[in-house]
């Protein structure tokens, strides 16, 4: 649901590499995303500059305050910001009205393919390629990669440096890969 600027996550400890990228870990990411918010609203004051600063940086925000002559409402330094940006605002004002408002509306939620306590982690141990896993234990990849989005190549690396990494899967699987873990690794490794 975030999409942060590579220097961004960087700067919120997302590490992106050949192999993962946490800027696609739902819960690192809306961590980070919420220190984001915290540390922009010490600066700001307000919840639009805010959310202008995570769309277009802090940087292009500061800049369209000093052009405004100063002020710091985002109605009132709109002008002065990235076309996106002023766009940005508004849409998401336009989201959060639908999201409260939905059913006046008749608009109602698609449900997710899983519910967050349908899905458990684990930590892995070793390196695990998501085809042998989805054989391993009679899950689609298709699914382990919707589960898993931080894995770029559908592969979870072996820890080199101590770092660990976890695999989410449907909890009805945990068992079945806790049995079959071993051979999963062994044959990932390959």
């Amino acid at each position: 649901p975030w999409q942060f600027m590579y220097q961004t996550g960087i700067l919120y400890n997302l590490k992106v590499n050949s192999f993962t990228d946490d800027r696609k870990d739902v819960a690192k990411a809306t961590h980070a995303a919420c220190q984001y918010f915290k540390d922009m609203y010490k600066i700001y004051g307000d919840w639009l500059l805010v959310i202008a600063s995570y769309n277009c940086g802090a940087g292009n925000v500061n800049r369209a305050i000093k052009r405004s002559g100063g002020k710091t409402n985002f109605w009132e330094i709109m002008p002065y910001l990235p076309k996106e940006t002023r766009g940005y605002v508004p849409a998401f004002i336009a989201v959060t009205y639908v999201m409260n408002y939905a059913h006046e509306h008749n608009l109602y939620p698609v449900a997710p393919a899983y519910s967050y306590f349908e899905v458990d982690t684990v930590r892995v141990n070793g390196q695990v390629n998501f085809n042998t896993l989805s054989a391993a234990i009679d899950l689609p990849q298709e699914v382990i990669s919707y589960l898993n989005p931080t894995y770029k190549r559908n592969v979870i690396p072996a820890s080199t440096n101590g770092e660990s990494f976890y695999l989410r899967l449907p909890s009805n699987k945990i068992a079945q890969f806790m049995s079959n873990e071993q051979s999963v690794y062994a044959q990932s490794a390959t």
